[in-house]
């Protein structure tokens, strides 16, 4: 079973530092900065679920139902609007002054949770991530089941690790960041998420 946990870490390590730049890093970043490390835990905790999710569909082979050409065009064009939408918010929104942040509570943590969930399982890139290693280590592995699961188990806690390491360093930048600097982050992260979004629904059409 060795052989299984060492796959997994270095599966996850891969996934965290050399395929992790998509729209869930973005926000996690700038939820991190602006609301804190309890906050961008939560975000991260949502992305770790959906993960999952997509794991469990592509081990039932749900998810090749979705790469279907009938399919793929109202994926991606769903797809794209969940970031454009999450990315009008993002840069529209204001990030917290110290006043605000005592005249202002946060929201719950399953807001931050669901944000994370969907703007991972939006972004077909990690769909066909987890389908192509799914069907990659279940011929490796012999569909030894046991060896499947505990290799995508590392796997999935590696890349939380990863995402909750990063919202702590980002959280540490807050207080050497100004407020015109905040603002900045924000749309820069609002702008990135709807550029993803409009790349996946010119991709649904063209490709």
């Amino acid at each position: 079973m060795g052989f299984a946990i060492r796959d997994g870490l270095i599966l996850g390590i891969t996934l965290a530092t050399l395929f992790g730049f998509g729209p869930a890093l973005l926000a996690l970043v700038q939820t991190s900065i602006n609301r804190g490390f309890k906050a961008g835990i939560a975000l991260a905790f949502g992305v770790f679920l959906s993960d999952l999710f997509l794991v469990l569909l592509s081990f039932q082979g749900v998810i090749q139902v979705v790469e279907q050409p009938k399919n793929k065009l109202a994926f991606g064009i769903a797809s794209g609007l969940i970031l454009i939408v999450f990315g009008i918010i993002t840069y529209i929104k204001k990030p917290k002054t110290k006043a605000d942040e005592i005249k202002v509570k946060d929201p719950r943590a399953i807001t931050y949770i669901l944000k994370g969930f969907f703007l991972n399982v939006a972004n077909p890139f990690i769909w066909l991530f987890w389908m192509a290693t799914m069907v990659a280590f279940t011929s490796n592995y012999q569909k030894d089941e046991h060896a499947i699961m505990t290799m995508f188990s590392v796997t999935l806690i590696t890349v939380f690790l990863s995402d909750t390491l990063k919202s702590y360093l980002a959280g540490k930048l807050k207080p050497l960041l100004t407020e015109r600097l905040l603002v900045l982050i924000n749309s820069v992260a609002g702008i990135g998420l709807i550029l993803f979004g409009i790349s996946l629904m010119v991709r649904a059409f063209w490709f």
